[in-house]
């Protein structure tokens, strides 16, 4: 009977493995590209050039990394407690009214205030949202996998009621707000930079990128630096040995929930507040579930999570280039090309688990020269 592999180095577990994941992903996807009558070297220049190319690729690559990295973060704090929320997308759309609320009705603030408010808005929304979920299967034991699911279905039901019948401009027929005000914008960098001197093209990237980057940090220190992080861990990994210790995962469940979705806001933040300027219909365009995608791909950990959404985002902004150039490689193709890099960051994740152990294994055991 052969002995069993020693566990893998933490470096290889946080970046060797999801880098092979990504590379084979990418090399079936090659294959994908080959069989429609497209050469993948170049799919991939255009690919890569037209999300790094230059600042306005950059822009909209970490704008949309900005999205990705609040909702992996509200799927990944989940994890850690041994839930599976797949109510972002839901949780992220609502809080978009909280923001949108906020930002239309207390305009009386002073300054930059009112878009301050209109963040904590959206948390207070995303986390309200969430907290139902996270109740039911806490006190009633309903498994949160599909009340989350169903409640993305009820968020996508109540905004498009609000935004026709109530939220909508009397003088417009798109179901959409009113503009918000400037106060109640999120600044983007270009008119950031611009009295500075340096010029960045015009993008929707916004100082929401630097909130997403300070939520990852607090995340990290919530998980690992805190009791509230070790009892989150504990019932994840445990539950029934936790209520020896002491916790109440009833208690940690709720806490939880709520969290994910404050940080499921942070989309509305970075969309509506950042970009859009008003509460549209749909704005979510599935980038909820995305999130799910990034958390695993990302271990659940804070840095990787930023990695896997800058990823995400060039997969999103290089694909909208490379579908203009090869019109052979459409929108749906992209997809596919998402859907293997989720493929084998999830499902597929420990293929290459065994070999990468067996070789390091080697190189560790092998005697010197």
């Amino acid at each position: 009977m052969s002995s069993p592999l020693r566990p893998l180095p933490i470096w290889a577990d946080v970046a060797l493995i999801p880098l092979i994941n990504v590379a084979a992903a990418f090399v079936i996807s090659g294959f994908v590209v080959l069989a429609i009558g497209e050469n993948p070297l170049e799919a991939v220049q255009i690919l890569i050039t037209g999300a790094l190319g230059d600042l306005e690729g950059i822009g909209f690559t970490l704008y949309y990394a900005t999205s990705f990295i609040f909702t992996g973060l509200a799927v990944a704090i989940c994890f850690h407690a041994g839930l599976f929320n797949i109510g972002v997308e839901g949780q992220a759309y609502v809080a978009g009214l909280g923001a949108a609320l906020a930002a239309l009705h207390l305009g009386f603030l002073p300054g930059y205030s009112l878009v301050i408010v209109a963040i904590l808005g959206a948390a207070l929304f995303g986390a309200a949202f969430a907290f139902i979920p996270g109740y039911l299967q806490a006190k009633r034991d309903s498994h949160i996998v599909i009340t989350t699911i169903m409640f993305n279905y009820i968020a996508s039901a109540l905004m498009g009621y609000l935004l026709v019948n109530v939220l909508r401009e009397p003088s417009q027929m798109n179901p959409e707000t009113p503009t918000f005000s400037i106060y109640g914008q999120v600044p983007q960098f270009h008119d950031l930079l611009a009295p500075l001197g340096i010029h960045w093209p015009v993008t929707p990237f916004n100082l929401s990128f630097l909130l997403a980057l300070a939520a990852a940090f607090a995340v990290w220190v919530v998980i690992w630096r805190t009791r509230l992080g070790y009892e989150i861990r504990t019932v994840g990994a445990n539950a029934t040995a936790a209520v020896y210790g002491g916790i109440s995962p009833a208690r940690v469940t709720i806490v939880t929930t709520l969290l994910s979705g404050a940080l499921a806001g942070g989309m509305a933040v970075n969309v509506i507040l950042g970009e859009e300027h008003r509460l549209i219909l749909e704005y979510t365009a599935g980038f909820g579930f995305v999130g799910i995608a990034v958390a695993l791909m990302g271990r659940a950990h804070p840095v990787g999570i930023i990695l896997a959404a800058i990823l995400f985002g060039i997969l999103y902004q290089g694909g909208a280039e490379l579908a203009f150039e090869k019109p052979k490689i459409s929108r749906d193709m992209i997809v596919v090309i998402q859907g293997l890099v989720v493929l084998f960051a999830g499902a597929l994740e420990h293929m290459f688990r065994r070999p990468v152990a067996v070789l390091l294994a080697r190189r560790t055991t092998s005697p010197p020269i």
